[in-house]
């Protein structure tokens, strides 16, 4: 262990900040319907879900999916485009194919049962380090760490750890202190505790110190520095990318193409588009030339309905929104033609259901 850690780490009364710390989380916590059940497929579901998305958002898309799929065996022979249709608004939609795969996974080779063996979990697909010690420890009660960011955030200040957080190596810092500090009793309790108290009390900005449980335990609030942790340094600037979309009717059908297999948004359903170039052919010009090449459609673009931005972690797309009609579609490539009725039953990615909300507004407007 890390010499400097060791000597932070045994200035901690590490009873009693298990104490403070679990104490105020069977008072506090929140009730989120994943807590309901220590049941490990529940609780695997969950944490997917709240990777990178807020609590909030979640709770929906939880009860929605767990209703639709209630057991592994279900999601296990679920349709893919089933399960990317409950997800779809979600975003990040890597982590549903990876969720189904590894739970297949498990129905095939563990008899449906998650394994509970630290090396087995970390082998399914989509389960790294975090979701890992998360599952160990709320569902079969491993003194297992769990170390996200919430956590590194809590962990920095209460030991003063100013190593750079964005920096995956430090992780491995952060599991040594939680592996050092975490109850061996209620392992379960203490790392949901340390996300609680993360998300409620010890957050990014403005934490409110003078509620947290475990203050008495904080080096950073004892030196008054709170505000200066966690160290992060920033991500790579967001890549902006200009592109046209256009929502083309023939009669009552409209037309929508699938995305690769591979790469973003992969699997989901979207209106034809492409990236676009400032110059001397316009957004529209490209689009039609697109159409044209791509998938042998003769069509009528009309005008511009409104833009959309949609953020991603590492771009950001600026879309123009046309419709169109069909003029022939003979000889058409790679799009299938859809009802109304049936769009619904095909998940789309958030920027393209706002294309096809703005193609509605101009419609009725």
């Amino acid at each position: 262990m890390n010499e400097s850690l060791h000597q932070k780490l045994e200035k901690v009364t590490v009873d009693q900040f298990q104490r403070d710390l679990i104490d105020w989380y069977e008072r506090e916590k929140r009730d989120l319907p994943w807590r309901k059940s220590q049941d490990p497929y529940r609780v695997w579901v969950s944490e997917i879900m709240l990777q990178q998305t807020r609590v909030d958002t979640v709770i929906p898309y939880y009860q929605r999916f767990m209703e639709k799929f209630p057991t592994i065996e279900a999601l296990a022979n679920a349709d893919e485009d089933d399960v990317l249709k409950a997800w779809e608004g979600l975003g990040y939609y890597s982590r549903a194919r990876n969720l189904q795969a590894a739970v297949r996974e498990v129905h095939e080779s563990y008899n449906g049962v998650v394994p509970d063996n630290p090396k087995e979990l970390g082998k399914l697909k989509g389960i790294g380090p975090y979701t890992k010690g998360a599952i160990l420890s709320i569902a079969y009660n491993i003194p297992e760490p769990a170390v996200d960011g919430n956590v590194m955030r809590v962990l920095s200040r209460i030991l003063s750890i100013w190593d750079d957080i964005a920096k995956p190596k430090t992780r491995k810092v952060f599991e040594e202190a939680v592996y050092y500090l975490i109850s061996k009793e209620h392992p379960s309790s203490f790392n949901q505790a340390l996300m609680e108290l993360g998300a409620m009390v010890c957050t990014p900005t403005s934490p409110s110190c003078l509620l947290c449980p475990v203050r008495e335990h904080c080096a950073a609030f004892s030196e008054g520095v709170q505000a200066e942790l966690p160290v992060k340094t920033k991500a790579k600037a967001n890549k902006k990318v200009q592109m046209a979309a256009v929502v083309l009717k023939k009669e009552d059908r409209y037309y929508i193409h699938k995305r690769p297999s591979k790469g973003l948004l992969a699997n989901l359903w979207e209106f034809p588009n492409c990236e676009t170039h400032p110059g001397i052919v316009t957004q529209k010009q490209q689009l039609a030339q697109f159409l044209q090449s791509e998938y042998k459609m003769d069509v009528q673009i009309n005008e511009l309905v409104g833009t959309i931005e949609h953020v991603f972690s590492h771009l950001t797309w600026h879309i123009s929104v046309f419709v169109g009609v069909v003029i022939d579609d003979s000889n058409m490539e790679h799009l299938q033609s859809v009802t109304e009725q049936e769009l619904e039953n095909f998940a789309f990615p958030v920027s393209h259901q706002k294309i096809m909300q703005l193609a509605k507004e101009h419609q009725l407007g």
